[in-house]
């Protein structure tokens, strides 16, 4: 169940980056995000009902096995973000194409949520949405070399994406390696979260809505912003791959920090 929450938290995140594409493609970027938020929302919720299932598992642990188990369980969840981020890659096509529709409606309804959902889960509409389903292309893919990839962004995703992926769960398990400070140590996930989410806003979120902003204003081509949202998925697939590394380092860490401030 955890994993399950995990992976529709990574695949919405991983969505994001379609969002400007969508919103690029109809010229209706602002209503692209708020209509997004609804996405987001289901997203909090989904984080905060698993943080206590979450934290559970440490309660669970055997005492004479406390940090396999752990570990393993860990990885595990780990392993599902990954693939809620694969799934949202997969699902980029398909969602580039509803989105755009939903962006048009909300427009014509004068920024009525509620109204867009009631139309939306109608059996026409339902119905509608399954015409819209595309398989995945490597057409996305077409005119992407190594010399268009911004090697410095492409690493600092894939690091942010893996802090963020370890951030609460590197806490979790630096908590049975010092039961001393383990208050603090949880407390910690909150700072190495917080730290990702502006390094995400400082670094990555501005470039890519100056490219969609481009696009808009007739400044840049769509399929360069088409190339960036595929690479900037690809390097968070990356980062949930190096979070697998990173998780038993980071949680090493995060002990090390809770006995310095404490």
């Amino acid at each position: 169940m955890i994993a399950l929450f995990i992976l529709i938290i990574h695949s919405i995140e991983t969505l994001a980056y379609a969002v400007r594409l969508s919103g690029a493609r109809v010229r209706l970027l602002a209503s692209a995000l708020s209509l997004f938020n609804v996405m987001v929302m289901v997203s909090r919720l989904s984080n905060m009902m698993q943080q206590p299932f979450t934290g559970s598992l440490i309660d669970k642990a055997p005492a004479d096995n406390d940090l396999q188990f752990v570990e393993n369980q860990f990885r595990f969840l780990i392993g599902s973000a990954s693939l809620g981020t694969l799934l949202g890659i997969i699902c980029l096509p398909t969602f580039v194409a509803i989105f755009s529709r939903a962006i048009i409606h909300l427009a014509n309804e004068r920024g009525s949520i509620p109204v867009l959902l009631k139309k939306g889960f109608t059996i026409e509409y339902i119905r509608r949405g399954f015409k819209h389903i595309r398989k995945p292309s490597l057409s996305y893919l077409r005119g992407i070399g190594i010399k268009d990839i911004p090697l410095k962004l492409f690493i600092i995703n894939i690091i942010i994406t893996a802090v963020y992926t370890i951030g609460v769960l590197s806490a979790l398990y630096a908590s049975l390696l010092v039961p001393e400070y383990k208050t603090t140590a949880i407390m910690a996930s909150g700072l190495i979260n917080g730290i990702a989410t502006m390094l995400l806003i400082i670094f990555i979120d501005p470039k890519i809505s100056i490219l969609a902003d481009d696009v808009i204003n007739k400044k840049g081509n769509y399929s360069e912003l088409k190339r960036a949202s595929v690479m900037m998925m690809s390097s968070r697939l990356l980062g949930t791959l190096f979070a697998q590394i990173l998780f038993i380092p980071g949680a090493h860490y995060v002990a090390w920090f809770a006995k310095f401030i404490a």
